[in-house]
C-alpha cells in the first residue's frame, strides 16, 4: 500500500511525535510505500511582522500548505493519507485537496483540539468542557490558547470555518481515537460515531521486562500544571523519606518544584531533568513503580506504554483514558486526580506490599504483549487502513 502521513510539529517535541515516528516505522517495516508531508510551527520565528499579522488567516486556510500538499497528492498518488496534526502551518485545507483528488483520509485525533482551542480540555487547574457545552466563545473569553485571545479567537474561527464547512464530517473517512473514553467525548460533541474507531498507542522496541523490582519512584514527563505535578510533590510529604521519587522531564513549573522541594525538605526526592530515551526507558526499568498524576484527560500517555513494556507497574489518576489503560489493582492503582492525600496513600501501600506489586508488574507486561506492542498495532492499523480504502471505494 502506498501512504501518505501527514504531521505538524509544535515548537516543543511531545508524545503525537513520537506516534507519527513510531508509526512510520512500523508501516516501512511492513513494507509500504511511506511518503510525508511535515512542516513545524518552529517555521513562526523566521516569520516577519507583516506574516505574523496574517497567521490567523493561515490557520483557517493555508494557501501555500494546499498547493504543496496537492502537488505532492498528485505526484505520490497514494492509495491512502493518513493526518496525525495539521495546527498551525498545515491547517485543514488539505483535506479538500484529497477529496478532489479521489484519496481517503484517516485522521489521528490525537487531543481535543477539535472541540476544544486549548486542546487539553483544562482550565485553571481542572478540567474544562465550556466550549463544548456553551459554545467556542468561551474559550475566546477565558483565553484558553496561550492565554491569549487573540490568539484563541484565531483557533475557534478555524473552528467555527470548518465546522461550517463539515470538514470533519464530510472529508475525514474514518477518525482514530486511542482510547473509548476520548472515541466517547466526540461522540458526545457531535462527531459520527460511525466514522471513529480506537486504536490504543504502542511501542515500537520492546525494552524486555524488568528483571527484578526497583529501590525508588519515578515519575517521566513534563513539568507542567496539567500532568498534576504539584500534587506529587506535595503527596511526597505525606510519604517517608526511605521511598525515593526520580523526576524525569523539563517544563515550566520545574525551577518552582525544586524550591518547594528544598525549603520543605523533601530530600527523597530527585529531579533528574530531561534525559535521552534510552536513559528515561532505563531510569523507568529500574522503578519499582509509576506514577501518572496527571489532572487533565490524557489521550493515551505514552509513559504508561513505555512502564508496561518494562513490566512496572502504574499509580495513575482516575480520570478519563488513564482509568482505562490501567486496571485498577491489576496493573496498577488508581487515585482521586490531584489528591496529595490519597496519592501519598497509594504510594505507600504499593511500596509496603512487594508481592502485590510484583504481580501487578507482571500483568502490566502481559497487557503490553497483548495490545501495546509493534506487532499488534500494526496489524490493527492495517485493518484500519483497509476498511478505509474499501468503504471509500
Amino acid at each position: 500500500m502506498k501512504i501518505l502521513l501527514v504531521h505538524n510539529t509544535y515548537q516543543q517535541a511531545g508524545g503525537e511525535d513520537v506516534v507519527f515516528e513510531q508509526e512510520k516505522k512500523n508501516l516501512q517495516r511492513g513494507g509500504h510505500h511511506v511518503a510525508t508531508y511535515e512542516r513545524s510551527n518552529h517555521e513562526i520565528e523566521r516569520y516577519s511582522a507583516v506574516q505574523r499579522a496574517t497567521l490567523i488567516k493561515s490557520i483557517v486556510w493555508n494557501t501555500d500548505s494546499r498547493r504543496e500538499f496537492a502537488e505532492l497528492l498528485a505526484r505520490e498518488s497514494p492509495d491512502l493519507v493518513h493526518v496525525h496534526n495539521t495546527f498551525i502551518m498545515i491547517s485543514p485545507s488539505i483535506y479538500s485537496a484529497c477529496r478532489e483528488q479521489g484519496v481517503p483520509v484517516v485522521q489521528t485525533l490525537q487531543n481535543y483540539r477539535l472541540m476544544c482551542p486549548g486542546a487539553l480540555f483544562f482550565r485553571d487547574g481542572k478540567v474544562c468542557e465550556e466550549c463544548v457545552e456553551h459554545g467556542l466563545w468561551r474559550g475566546i473569553q477565558h483565553g484558553c490558547y496561550r492565554d491569549s485571545r487573540l490568539q484563541t479567537a484565531g483557533v475557534a474561527l478555524m473552528l467555527a470555518w470548518h465546522r461550517q464547512l463539515k470538514t470533519y464530517h464530510e472529508l475525514v473517512d474514518c477518525s482514530v481515537a486511542a482510547t473509548e473514553f476520548s472515541r466517547a467525548k466526540f461522540v458526545a460533541a457531535g462527531f459520527n460515531a460511525d466514522k471513529i474507531v480506537v486504536k490504543p498507542n504502542f511501542m515500537d522496541q520492546d525494552p524486555g521486562p524488568r528483571e527484578r523490582a526497583g529501590d525508588y519512584v519515578v515519575f517521566a514527563g513534563r513539568l507542567s500544571q496539567e500532568k498534576g505535578v504539584a500534587a506529587l510533590v506535595a503527596a511526597w510529604e505525606q510519604v517517608p523519606p526511605s521511598i525515593p521519587l526520580r523526576i524525569v522531564g523539563d517544563g515550566p513549573l520545574r525551577a518552582s518544584l525544586e524550591d518547594q522541594a528544598k525549603e520543605r525538605g523533601l530530600t527523597g526526592i530527585t529531579f533528574c531533568g530531561r534525559l535521552s530515551r534510552e536513559e528515561s526507558i532505563a531510569t523507568v526499568k529500574g522503578a519499582r513503580f509509576q506514577i501518572t498524576p496527571s489532572v487533565w484527560y490524557e489521550g493515551f500517555p505514552m509513559v504508561i506504554v513505555e512502564a508496561f513494556a518494562c513490566g512496572v507497574p502504574v499509580l495513575c489518576s482516575r480520570l478519563g483514558g488513564m482509568q482505562e489503560i490501567v486496571a485498577d489493582y491489576s496493573t496498577g492503582l488508581h487515585f482521586n486526580p490531584g489528591d496529595a492525600q490519597d496519592l501519598a496513600r497509594k504510594a505507600k501501600w504499593a511500596w509496603d506490599h512487594p508481592a502485590e506489586l510484583a504481580e501487578m508488574g507482571r500483568a502490566a507486561r502481559r497487557k503490553f504483549e497483548t495490545d501495546y506492542t509493534a506487532e499488534k498495532n500494526y496489524t490493527r492499523l492495517m485493518e484500519i487502513y483497509e476498511q478505509t480504502v474499501a468503504t471509500y471505494a
